[in-house]
C-alpha cells in the first residue's frame, strides 16, 4: 500500500465573491477538482452561465502544480491568467480552480491594474471557499464481541477516532480511522485492552481532518 504524503491541503468547499473596480464588476469563483477532467466541467459551466461575460480568465493546479493551466481570454497577456494562478499558489492550496468573470466597466485599468484585480479577486474567492488541511488518516477493521465493544466504543470517542461504520450480528464489526502516526499507539493499546484477542486490521488510507 503506498503512503500517502504528510498533509495535503485544498478547498473546503465552493464560493462565489464578486468585487468592483472602476465601475468593471469582477465574479470570483473557486472550488477543488480532483482531475483535469473536474477543472475543464467547471470552467465550462462558468462560461456557459456568464456567456455574455467580456472575460471568463481561469486558472488550476492539481497534483502539486504538476498540472497546472491558465488562461487570459482575451486580457492582455500576464495580466490575468498567470495572477490567478500565483493567488493559488501563494495560497498553498492543491487540488483548485479558480474562474473570474469580468464585466468591462468603461475605464481601462492597465496592466498593473488589471493584475492587481484579478490576484484580488482570486484570493478573495480562495478565501471564501476555505482552505482545509487535511491528513492522511489509516482505516482500521476491529471485530469484537458485544461486552468489549462498549469498552472500545468509549476508547474511541476518548481519543477522538472517526467511526466509519459499525455492524451488529454475531459480533460487532467496527470499522474505524485515526490519524496515521497514531495508528500503531491505537492498535497496541486495543491488543492490550483485549489480551492479545482483538487487533485491528489495516484495510486502507485516506484523507480526513477533525
Amino acid at each position: 500500500m503506498s503512503q500517502l504524503p504528510e498533509r495535503f491541503t485544498t478547498l473546503g468547499g465552493a464560493s462565489k465573491i464578486e468585487f468592483e473596480e472602476k465601475r468593471s464588476i469582477f465574479i470570483g469563483q473557486a472550488r477543488r477538482v480532483d482531475s483535469e477532467e473536474d477543472a475543464l466541467d467547471f470552467i465550462k459551466s462558468v462560461k456557459k452561465e456568464y456567456n455574455d461575460a467580456t472575460h471568463n480568465v481561469f486558472a488550476y493546479s492539481i497534483n502539486g502544480g504538476i498540472l497546472a493551466r491558465y488562461s487570459d481570454d482575451g486580457e492582455p497577456q500576464g495580466t490575468s491568467g498567470m495572477p490567478t494562478l500565483d493567488a493559488i499558489r501563494k495560497s498553498g492550496v492543491d487540488n483548485a480552480c479558480v474562474v473570474i468573470t469580468r464585466y468591462f466597466g468603461g475605464t481601462l485599468l492597465g496592466a498593473g491594474g488589471l493584475v492587481r484585480a484579478y490576484s484580488h479577486t482570486a484570493s478573495l474567492a480562495l478565501e471564501a471557499a476555505g482552505i482545509v488541511t487535511y491528513e492522511p488518516y489509516s482505516e482500521y477493521k476491529l471485530v469484537c464481541g458485544y461486552s468489549e465493544y462498549q469498552k472500545y466504543s468509549n476508547y474511541f470517542s476518548g481519543i477522538g477516532a472517526l467511526i466509519d461504520d459499525t455492524a451488529f450480528e454475531a459480533e460487532v464489526t467496527v470499522l474505524f480511522s485515526v490519524k496515521r502516526r497514531e495508528g500503531e499507539q491505537v492498535v497496541a493499546k486495543i491488543r492490550e485492552m483485549s489480551y492479545g484477542k482483538d487487533v485491528p486490521e489495516l484495510v486502507g488510507e485516506r484523507y480526513d481532518y477533525r
